[in-house]
């Protein structure tokens, strides 16, 4: 029971890797606030956990906004006390040439996916206890990527850089923040990616599940992993050995 007794924030929680990762955190003793912008998807994996005898509320957010990321953590705070574990999960895609994209698309996929992570850093570890652990979600895409999703690569990218430099600067509060960047993962985000069902994008080797994502996720978040931080650890079942 990895997490008894700890507060675990997961956004994107409603859905995929994020609603894994809260049943997981739950199954082993978390108090899990699942964070999502579908609200009634946030509230089906509160359910399914406190159906299971679990502690969970759910918790509307868009990430990108600062007043409501501030609210998901007053909630987690009012609810359970402090954060323990907070994972960075939401994120969106866009599918256009950079030259034909437009600027507030651009960056509505940065203050998602980028900002985000920002915000629940910023306004979150003030409420962590010493010990805690952040994990952000980033993508192969960081690594090896295609043509039309230049705002989601780079802000992949740009989150294993934050959680680079974010280890430095937490280590005297005893917080680790790690980031895992998965390969082909069957969720929505996969097989609504355009990219993928034209075949620009190869899906070549294994296709994971959510629950792989959610065992690595939940081993950086867990004392386990007490001497890994500022890393970002690589779950693509060989994906990117297979890449040109």
């Amino acid at each position: 029971m990895r997490f008894a007794g700890k507060t675990c924030i997961v956004t994107g929680g409603g859905s995929g890797i994020g609603r894994a990762t809260a049943l997981q955190m739950a199954r082993e003793g978390g108090r899990v606030v699942v964070a999502d912008l579908q609200l009634a998807a946030a509230q089906a994996t509160a359910t399914e956990i406190a159906a299971a005898g679990g502690a969970a509320i759910a918790s509307q957010v868009d990430v990108g906004n600062s007043a409501q990321v501030q609210a998901t953590i007053a909630s987690a705070v009012a609810q359970y006390g402090a954060i323990d574990a907070i994972v960075n999960d939401a994120a969106m895609m866009t599918f256009h040439p950079i030259v034909e994209i437009a600027e507030a698309d651009f960056f509505h996929v940065i203050a998602t996916n980028l900002g985000s992570v920002f915000l629940f850093t910023k306004y979150g570890v003030p409420h962590m206890r010493p010990g805690g652990a952040i994990v952000n979600v980033s993508s192969v895409h960081a690594h090896a990527t295609t043509a039309n999703v230049v705002p989601y690569a780079s802000s992949k990218g740009a989150i294993e850089a934050f959680t680079r430099g974010a280890a430095i600067e937490l280590a005297a509060s005893k917080i680790r923040i790690n980031a895992v960047a998965p390969g082909a993962v069957d969720t929505p985000m996969l097989r609504n990616n355009p990219n993928v069902k034209s075949g620009v994008e190869k899906v070549q080797g294994a296709i994971g599940k959510p629950e792989d994502l959610a065992a690595a996720i939940c081993f950086l978040a867990s004392d386990d992993a007490a001497f890994v931080n500022g890393t970002t650890l690589v779950v693509d079942g060989g994906r990117l050995d297979s890449l040109p």
